[in-house]
């Protein structure tokens, strides 16, 4: 699971560094620039749940550790 989330983390992050390049900063929310915000802004909800995924998996590693 944690070679998983690190690889779709890379991957979104690399998203944003592509879209981040179509932006056109004088029309920022016209034509294909607001796709790319769009674009940027679901790459970064991933990574928070995938970061959020990860949290939980420690800590359920952790809490079944006690037990």
């Amino acid at each position: 699971m944690k070679y998983f989330t690190i690889i779709f983390t890379i991957l979104a992050m690399g998203l944003i560094a592509y879209n981040v390049t179509e932006l056109d900063f004088d029309n920022l929310f016209e034509g294909e620039s607001i796709v790319a915000l769009i674009t940027i802004f679901a790459a970064l909800c991933g990574i928070a749940l995938l970061q959020v995924l990860r949290l939980s998996k420690r800590v359920d590693q952790k809490l079944k550790g006690r037990q």
